[in-house]
């Protein structure tokens, strides 16, 4: 991605931890949690590798080809699983949002900021992109705030920590974040 060299590679250690915990995920009972966490371990080290700042390693022309065909395919399982849980929307529109920056990076790998047509401002589906992700973001936050719960009340229990559900929402936020910050640098 084109921008500052320092902030990209936090964004690619971030990615690259939630794609870990997302792998890790996999070992959950639920078989739910299990598809999900896959995907998701697959859209952060996706996220990870088209984060590493240009100025370190520029990918060759063809890489943002494979990265479309990934988060292509990716799109297209999300889809399918759509059917079952509606969870699966938001992988959908995570996944196209990847295709896209694959497809603006591929056009302009050298010149950041040349798809923006002669500098009329931001294109529409990156705007659009963005507002998605940044509500993600907001709506994601507001739900690991605790409701309320009284110290020592929450039993753990035999739960993994693989399983806890705040977990997830963290690694998703995670990746909404990035997803944002990935859409900015366009």
């Amino acid at each position: 991605m084109h921008g500052p060299t320092s902030p990209g590679w936090l964004l690619v250690a971030l990615c690259a931890a939630t794609g870990v915990y997302c792998l890790l995920r996999m070992r959950s009972t639920v078989e739910d949690q299990r598809r999900s966490a896959g995907g998701e371990a697959v859209m952060g080290f996706g996220m990870a590798a088209m984060a590493v700042p240009a100025a370190v390693f520029t990918p060759p022309v063809w890489a943002w080809s494979a990265y479309g065909a990934v988060f292509g395919a990716t799109a297209l399982h999300s889809l399918w699983s759509a059917r079952t849980s509606p969870h699966h929307l938001h992988h959908l529109v995570g996944a196209a949002a990847m295709v896209y920056m694959s497809v603006v990076m591929a056009v302009s790998p050298v010149a950041p900021g040349s798809h923006h047509h002669g500098g009329a401002g931001v294109p529409p589906l990156t705007g659009a992109l963005l507002l998605y992700f940044a509500g993600y973001v907001l709506l994601s936050g507001v739900r690991l705030v605790p409701a309320g719960t009284v110290a020592g009340s929450v039993a753990r229990g035999g739960t993994g920590w693989g399983d806890r559900p705040e977990l997830a929402r963290a690694c998703r936020l995670s990746m909404g974040i990035a997803t944002v910050a990935m859409l900015l640098t366009l």
